[in-house]
């Protein structure tokens, strides 16, 4: 009987004979791949930027957006957070492109007798006239944004012939109640007061 050490022995070296390295990697064909892939990624990147300009060239009878007065009274209320778009009232699929309203940013904004200052550092600032304004609600959602009920300050104003819904979140979402009810309150006496006219 062949004792153990012996019998290793002997499998060892048969064994690594009948061992094959591993195949080389196709690099051509992964190289392919990757370039593939890159391209793919590229195009549909064109296509994203197409649209939107398409949708910023269909929008384009909406007026210029006003700016603010240089003495536009003091500030009612204040707010810091970020601007999520507008839509067309209503719709809140239908995202608005043109003039630089469909650009997410940061927001300051200003609420003041004279209307709504949106401040937005990187993008373009816009104003919206008292007379404007239409109702201020408290939404969970605008094209490219869902939160939570009531997570979001949807100002409704009109531009041009057009109603909008602009949606904002308050870095103190506590605050989004106020400016709700800051706005409404100053369409009522708005309306009041034309009427009395």
């Amino acid at each position: 009987m062949t004792p153990a050490p012996q019998l290793a022995a002997r499998l060892v070296p048969a064994f690594a004979a009948e061992q094959k390295s591993a195949p080389v990697t196709d690099w051509a064909a992964r190289i392919g791949w990757l370039v593939a892939l890159a391209l793919f990624v590229a195009l549909v990147y064109w296509l994203m930027r197409e649209g939107w300009k398409w949708r910023g060239h269909l929008q384009g009878d909406l007026p210029a957006l006003e700016t603010a007065p240089h003495d536009p009274g003091p500030a009612r209320l204040t707010m810091s957070g970020r601007y999520h778009g507008s839509t067309t009232a209503g719709q809140w699929l239908d995202r608005i492109v043109a003039h630089g309203l469909g650009a997410r940013s940061r927001a300051e904004l200003t609420l003041t007798d004279a209307g709504l200052d949106v401040s937005r550092p990187g993008a373009a600032d816009f104003f919206v006239p008292a007379g404007a304004l239409r109702e201020a609600r408290l939404d969970k959602g605008i094209a490219g944004k869902v939160l939570t009920e009531g997570g979001l300050l949807v100002v409704t104003w009109a531009h041009g012939d057009r109603l909008i819904d602009s949606g904002f979140r308050s870095d103190h979402a506590a605050e989004h109640g106020d400016w709700v009810d800051a706005i409404n309150s100053m369409i009522k006496t708005d309306s009041t007061e034309g009427a009395e006219r």
